[in-house]
């Protein structure tokens, strides 16, 4: 193919995508007034399925299918520095020198990191009732793990942070949401459709049909997801610093 013909075809393409995207925007209700067709229609939504946050209705119900596409970035991120970042046979695994943090510092954070995990987990379980959810839960969960590296060292948290069986966990909360979604099918529904579970007592824990399943499911897989970014972000700063050192 040559470049005028691909020139030809992207100049098509770039054309239909501005006269739909112009169509559209010019039956969009007018900003500041009192019309919210769409803000309405979620709420009414939110509330047909018992999910009293409306944000965790829209993302893990209503364009529950857009939300998988989110977390399979995410999941393809995290596949991609696994790989970009293994370890060579011409490198060699460090052990780093211990943070230079003050003490006052490392007391804080060694209070701070299971309330912060505690945190973490109440927004996951409680995406369906109030701001928060499985994105927002799954990033302090995994940030917290990361005090102990300054309120102890690289060592302890190695310890509790096992990247083989976060790098796991990270493909089970990916599978898990997929099977989520095959189980509306199996149902006769549709992919991802909220209609298997009871939707439950408005504005409890038990309720939202399957908003709360799959919130646990993105706050697994964005928590092991987020930890294994980290572990070898750092790994290659440590392994970096150490031949700076050298």
């Amino acid at each position: 193919m040559s470049r005028r013909l691909r020139m030809w075809i992207l100049a098509a393409g770039v054309l239909g995508f501005a006269a739909m995207f112009g169509a559209a925007c010019l039956r969009l209700p007018h900003f500041g007034g009192e019309d919210h067709p769409y803000g309405d229609r979620s709420v009414r939504a939110a509330l047909a399925h018992r999910t009293a946050n409306v944000i965790a209705a829209v993302n893990f119900d209503q364009r529950a299918f857009d939300t998988l596409g989110e977390e399979s970035i995410l999941f393809a991120a995290v596949l991609g520095a696994v790989v970009l970042l293994r370890q060579t046979r011409e490198e060699r695994e460090v052990r780093p020198a211990p943070a230079r943090v003050p003490p006052p510092a490392r007391r804080y954070a060694l209070v701070l990191l299971p309330v912060a995990i505690v945190v973490g987990l109440y927004v996951v379980a409680h995406g369906q009732l109030s701001p928060g959810g499985g994105f927002q839960g799954g990033v302090v969960v995994a940030t917290a793990l990361h005090l102990l590296y300054i309120g102890a060292d690289y060592r302890a948290l190695e310890r509790i942070r096992p990247v083989g069986v976060y790098e796991v966990g990270d493909a089970a909360g990916e599978a898990a949401y997929l099977v989520l979604g095959l189980a509306g099918l199996l149902a006769g529904s549709s992919f991802l459709a909220n209609t298997v579970l009871p939707y439950g007592t408005f504005n409890t824990l038990a309720s939202g049909g399957f908003v709360p399943l799959l919130n646990a499911a993105v706050g697994m897989e964005v928590a092991c997801a987020v930890v294994v970014l980290l572990a070898r972000f750092l790994d290659q700063a440590v392994e970096i610093e150490e031949e700076s050192g050298t």
